[in-house]
């Protein structure tokens, strides 16, 4: 992200010093705690290689229009970014673009809020061309509000009177048109690419192979799991916001013969809405599962507000119910990072977990419970299996034998001949829906 103004110019870089100040705004109800999310605001500035010099929260008890933080608060933090030789501000929240641009006047540092701060983690991992486009996206409604900042020096220049603009202003208007007129060409090739998608499920939806998606909160742990599952090598590491691109594999489950597992962007609290809406296509994948297996990281103590708000975002995707908030689809839910708890709460989570068949712990890192966690994956996708009754030429050896690695054959026999004469056998078998509907197209 580039900044523009004449007094703090250059793009957030790897090895930056920044200060992260998180906003405590009273009367604004959140869901996690001050000290929680002040650890998540690093996480962040951490995963882009920003160097964090020191971090703090900051009391607000009327919110300043034009810079956020009063006077005595300002002067607080330009000291600290001096003693520090902090050359960024990090505000864990959202500032308005005068909020933003006053500080960097006041501090001449560069300064980035909460949804900048993301779209900068998102715009350096998006590897496929669908995830550039929706970065880009996101980043182009961020900065249209943002034009004022980029044309200040112009605008010292205006000439006449009232409304009439000079030079700066016909600037920004300039530019406020190309932006437009660029997301309205990257919408209409999202359009596409949303089009595409649903085709592509369109055609799971047919095929025979059950979806497990995995979701859950950035950094708990679900490309680990999913590396392990399916011997990928999605990267994976201690990072928020490792994976963006939506990946899937073919894996095997216990009386599975084939399943697809789709591993998801995380979820985060505050999610900037630009890319709440530039990733919907991508998160549109987990409404088409038959499962979703939601990742939790138990040893994080704010564990309980994420799951909040991973079910908050799948209430926004349709998946769960608005009047009984029940899902419409299976959620199961694999308690991970066991390996990081000490014996007691290991202990105390085991318990729990054996009071709901939903709930698995696991360690995807050490892959303790990831077997036990595959078993209950291929008991629930076949949980709906019926029995059938299929008749087939003895010398049907293929289908035969099909019906066999796909489904539980619970008798075989043989039943007479057919009108040309050949031998029968009768095979009562159970199978999902699925595995028939294949089974009637071999």
């Amino acid at each position: 992200m580039s900044f523009d103004n004449e007094d703090v110019e250059g793009e957030v870089t790897r090895g930056a010093r920044a200060l992260v100040v998180c906003p405590d705004i009273r009367g604004q109800r959140r869901s996690e705690d001050p000290e929680a999310r002040i650890e998540e605001a690093c996480g962040l500035a951490m995963a882009i290689g920003i160097v964090v010099a020191d971090s703090f929260v900051l009391p607000i008890r009327d919110v300043r229009p034009g810079t956020l933080f009063g006077e005595g608060q300002i002067d607080r933090i330009a000291i600290q970014c001096a003693q520090e030789d902090a050359e960024l501000l990090i505000v864990d929240g959202a500032l308005s673009a005068i909020q933003q641009r006053n500080l960097e006047d006041r501090l001449k540092k560069k300064v980035i809020d909460r949804t900048g701060l993301i779209l900068e983690i998102f715009g350096e991992r998006a590897d496929t061309a669908e995830g550039r486009l929706q970065v880009e996206l996101a980043h182009l409604d961020y900065q249209a509000s943002r034009l004022v900042r980029s044309w200040t020096h112009l605008e010292r220049q205006r000439g006449g009177y009232g409304f009439l603009g000079g030079p700066g202003e016909t600037q920004i208007e300039a530019d406020r048109r190309m932006i437009r007129s660029r997301m309205g060409r990257l919408r209409r090739e999202l359009e596409q690419v949303r089009k595409t998608r649903a085709l592509h499920r369109e055609r799971r939806g047919k095929a025979p192979w059950p979806i497990v998606a995995l979701v859950g909160y950035t950094n708990a742990g679900k490309s680990t799991l999913f590396n392990r599952m399916t011997g990928a090598d999605v990267m994976a590491e201690d990072l928020l916001f490792a994976t963006l691109d939506p990946t899937m594999r073919g894996i095997r489950l216990p009386g599975v013969e084939k399943a697809i597992l789709s591993d998801t962007v995380g979820f985060i609290s505050d999610l900037p809405t630009q890319l709440v809406a530039a990733f919907r296509a991508t998160l549109e994948e987990v409404t088409a599962a038959d499962i979703i297996l939601h990742v939790r990281d138990m040893a994080n103590p704010a564990n309980a507000m994420q799951k909040q708000q991973v079910l908050e975002v799948l209430r926004d995707l349709g998946v769960m119910d608005g009047e009984d908030d029940q899902s419409t689809i299976p959620i199961m839910e694999a308690w991970n990072k066991l390996d990081l708890l000490d014996k007691d709460q290991r202990e105390e989570l085991l318990a729990l977990a054996q009071h709901d068949e939903n709930i698995l712990p696991i360690s995807a890192m050490q892959g303790d419970g990831v077997q036990l966690l595959a078993e209950q994956l291929g008991a629930r996708l076949t949980e709906d299996a019926e029995e059938y009754e299929i008749t087939l030429p003895a010398s049907d050896g293929q289908r035969i034998a099909w019906l066999h690695a796909h489904g539980e054959v619970k008798q075989e026999e043989e039943a007479g001949e057919g009108e040309d004469g050949r031998p029968l056998r009768t095979l009562r078998v159970r199978l999902t829906e699925k595995e028939h509907g294949r089974f009637e197209t071999i």
